[in-house]
């Protein structure tokens, strides 16, 4: 058997390992892709609890399998309440999984990603190609919180944005990478109308918590998450009917996740897997 289906093997069965254990998943995303969220880590057998207070953020964690941090929409109560949650999970072993929008963009934002990133053990870290490139320390054109990224360099990239920050690194866009700083995987499902409908990026982080929290290896756990929410855009996408745009997309993205089989990623999976000695 090939690594690649190996590999495809491997998602499957932690596609099943998520649905089967339930994970509950902490929350402290924005108030834009908030809904969506939640609704993407039920549909793929997750069970999510939104909860931002600074009084509370620490209890949740607690009680939760995986830990999401959301940069989308930062204000200080916020950034406080990323910090002690984050605190609170490293100290139980709880994995956390960062998505540093719009890094770069605003000072605020490059602040608050530092400090997170002293403060806060990452488990993984879920972006755009621009914004891992400059979690990379790569200076990068974005527009606004975008990514205009070019990608002939995005597996050197990932990777060694991977060994900088010493977690799990995905970058998500025409094509995914996701690495560990030695193993990059590629995967190439998907579809462009996913980059029309907001949230779909914080969908996937969303579902990368959930196989965090049900996963033992965190690396098949990311691969996992990603690779659901490509192969699921594909699905979505050959379900439109003609006359149906980007809302019937998105409600048909959260039908086939909540869908979503083992035997649909052995058939529909695209990926190419790169060990390096680097």
């Amino acid at each position: 058997m090939s690594k690649e289906k190996e590999w495809l093997a491997q998602i499957a069965v932690g596609l099943g390992q998520v649905r089967a254990r339930q994970p509950i998943i902490h929350h402290i995303t924005n108030y834009i892709s908030i809904n969506d969220c939640a609704n993407a880590t039920l549909a793929i057998g997750g069970s999510p609890i939104m909860a931002n207070d600074p009084d509370e953020v620490a209890e949740v964690a607690s009680q939760s399998a995986a830990l999401v941090l959301n940069l989308g929409t930062p204000n200080t109560r916020m950034l406080d309440s990323l910090e002690a949650a984050g605190r609170q999970s490293n100290t139980l072993g709880i994995p956390v999984v960062f998505d540093p929008v719009g890094v770069g963009f605003t000072r605020v934002r490059t602040r608050a990603v530092a400090q997170l990133l002293l403060s806060v053990r990452m488990t993984a870290v879920r972006g755009n190609l621009a914004e891992i490139s400059r979690m990379a320390g790569l200076d990068v054109a974005s527009r606004g919180i975008d990514a205009v990224a070019a990608q002939n360099n995005a597996s050197d990239t990932v990777k060694r944005a991977a060994q900088k920050l010493g977690c799990i690194v995905a970058a998500t866009g025409v094509a995914d990478y996701i690495s560990d700083g030695r193993t990059v995987i590629r995967i190439d499902n998907g579809d462009p109308l996913m980059a029309r409908v907001t949230g779909t990026g914080c969908m996937t982080t969303s579902l990368v918590a959930a196989c965090c929290g049900a996963m033992t290896e965190k690396l098949a756990a990311v691969t996992t998450g990603v690779a659901a929410m490509g192969v699921a855009g594909e699905i979505a996408r050959s379900r439109l009917q003609p006359g149906e745009g980007t809302g019937s997309f998105r409600v048909r993205l959260l039908d086939a996740v909540s869908n979503l089989s083992g035997e649909e990623i052995l058939k529909r999976g695209k990926l190419t897997v790169e060990t390096t000695n680097d």
